[in-house]
């Protein structure tokens, strides 16, 4: 007799929507259990396929929709608006530290149509800090609202403050964004004491990114929001963030930056879930790209401090990620001629036998199921080779007969090396490690691959993507510089975990499962007063959960 799965309970359910450059996909979690999941082609519109992704998720949900307790959703829309410099608002950058710091003027080492996208409004004025927290210069108030006069005459919506130091000391920050406010009603304001850490051009560079997304983050928010009640689901959103939590829509439409990376994160996290390990690597395999990461106690291994995005620099947080121009739907080139008609020339010719494979880094992307050959198109694909080495069962393989062997095998061998390769530029041991291999195209890592001391593959792991954003835990981070004084060590420790838990709450954490999970002290030896570097994360749930439920399973291919 089979036993029946636990009953789920009201609020039991989390839904999770990653929404790829090939497909969207949505998984509905249940304490945990993953009870649903679908996979569908994203479109041209993200809403659309977040709509009929949830729609088609909702029918195969084995129980009321009132029970779904909360919809999490990673997105690539901030990052992609970033890179393709589109729906950026005109952002005013101020920054303060005058005297110091003019050497090197905002936005310098931008590239120039990023400083177009935004505007290219500079202004500087009097204030900010000296590293052992005394003022460098009082903070200029009618510099500060001259500045707002001329943001106003340029159309500026957004402005982004960095003070020199302000992480030790945000006073100047604070009173500069009241003066601005007051001159320009109803702008959007970033604080880069909110935002980066130590280190003032990237911690700038990070300030002025979140600031020209805002007006983007509020409308993208309210699109997702509609997306969900449009299904009629009334539970509420959050939005996936880099560091492998998730913060609500509040805290998203305020910081849309801390959304850069979220797509690979998710898969990593819930590759650690699905499979149950907390320390491995990750590679998971989309339609376009091969993300290789690292998992460290659970959580993505986070990147060096400075991350360039876009070919701008920065230091927010940011998951150490390898990508690689490897997916399902990447384009294979060869001697095209010979592949379609099956007559190679001789090898004295330099035939398809002899020609040395490119694959990626394009990708036919979400028309995969209309170019691939496979489906009766007319690009060779990544996704062809594994169905013509039997390691797929996709489409007509017959379609595929006509590639040469010795061709696919070359091409397929090429695939394995590059993967190799990066697992390797990942590892920071020579031992052979545990490789998760997740995502949709996943056939294409090898049992065998070299660095891997075994390659899993996990249940629902071609939507672990999914599956990372709906038990994903709420998230905060704090980042500061501390003087220890009389009180002690311990107590300006516990002040910046006291800080970090109130951002958790602020970001959607229940108070009571709020936790520490993280704390890094750094003595610095260079300023008075028993200074310290002190980054704390702290996390919290919507509802308890308990990784490494999912069943892992070695060696299967397909």
């Amino acid at each position: 007799m089979t036993a029946r799965p636990p009953a789920i309970a009201p609020g039991d359910v989390r839904i999770g929507v990653d929404v790829g450059s090939t497909n969207t996909d949505a998984v509905a979690v249940a304490g945990t259990r993953v009870i649903a999941s679908v996979k569908r082609p994203t479109t041209g519109e993200v809403g659309e396929g977040i709509v009929d992704a949830l729609g088609a998720l909702l029918e195969r949900l084995p129980t009321h929709r009132e029970a779904v307790a909360a919809v999490m959703v990673g997105t690539t829309q901030f990052v992609n608006a970033l890179v393709q410099a589109k729906d950026l608002a005109t952002t005013g950058v101020l920054r303060i530290g005058l005297p110091s710091t003019a050497a090197l003027p905002p936005l310098v080492d931008w590239p120039p149509r990023l400083r177009r996208a935004i505007g290219d409004v500079v202004c500087l004025c009097r204030g900010g800090h000296e590293y052992d927290g005394s003022t460098i210069a009082p903070l200029d108030r009618e510099a500060v609202r001259r500045a707002g006069e001329q943001m106003a005459e340029r159309g500026v919506t957004s402005v982004a403050i960095t003070s020199v130091f302000s992480p030790l000391n945000p006073e100047h920050e604070l009173e500069a964004a009241a003066l601005l406010q007051d001159v320009l009603h109803g702008v959007e304001v970033t604080l880069s004491s909110d935002i980066g850490r130590i280190g003032l051009l990237e911690r700038e560079n990070a300030t002025i990114v979140n600031a020209s997304l805002r007006r983007l983050a509020a409308s993208t928010v309210a699109a997702l929001e509609r997306a969900i009640e449009s299904v009629g689901l009334s539970a509420p959103l959050f939005v996936s963030q880099n560091d492998g939590t998730v913060m609500n829509a509040d805290y998203a439409r305020r910081f849309p930056v801390a959304t850069f990376a979220s797509g690979p994160t998710n898969s990593i996290r819930g590759a650690a879930f699905l499979s149950g390990l907390s320390d491995a690597a990750v590679i998971d395999v989309g339609g376009t790209t091969a993300d290789v990461g690292m998992l460290v106690k659970g959580f993505p291994r986070p990147a060096p401090l400075v991350v360039e995005v876009a070919g701008v620099r920065t230091n927010f947080r940011m998951p150490d990620v390898l990508s690689l121009g490897i997916g399902g739907g990447s384009v294979v080139r060869g001697p095209w001629e010979e592949l379609r008609t099956g007559r190679p020339r001789p090898a004295s010719d330099g035939g398809a036998a002899a020609a040395e494979p490119e694959i990626g880094p394009d990708s036919v992307g979400y028309e995969l199921a209309r170019k691939a050959l496979v489906f009766g198109g007319d690009t060779l694909t990544a996704t062809d080779l594994a169905v013509a080495l039997g390691r797929l069962d996709l489409g007509d393989r017959a379609l595929v007969a006509h590639v040469p062997k010795d061709f696919v095998e070359a091409a397929w061998a090429r695939i394995q090396s590059r993967l190799a390769g990066g697992l390797d530029r990942m590892r920071t041991s020579p031992e052979p490690v545990a490789v998760v291999a997740v995502g949709g195209g996943s056939a294409l890592v090898e049992e065998e691959l070299p660095g891997a001391a075994k390659v899993l593959r996990v249940d629902h792991g071609e939507v672990a993507n999914a599956v990372g954003a709906a038990m994903a835990q709420i998230g905060a981070e704090v980042d500061r510089i501390v003087h220890v004084g009389s009180a002690g060590r311990r107590a300006a420790v516990e002040e910046v975990a006291a800080d970090a838990a109130r951002r958790a709450v602020e970001s959607g954490a229940r108070e009571e499962s709020v936790q520490i999970v993280e704390v890094e002290e750094i003595p610095i030896s260079y300023l008075p007063g028993d200074a310290l570097r002190v980054r704390v994360k702290a996390v919290g749930s919507l509802a308890p959960l308990v990784p490494g439920e999912g069943r892992s399973r070695e060696g299967r291919s397909r």
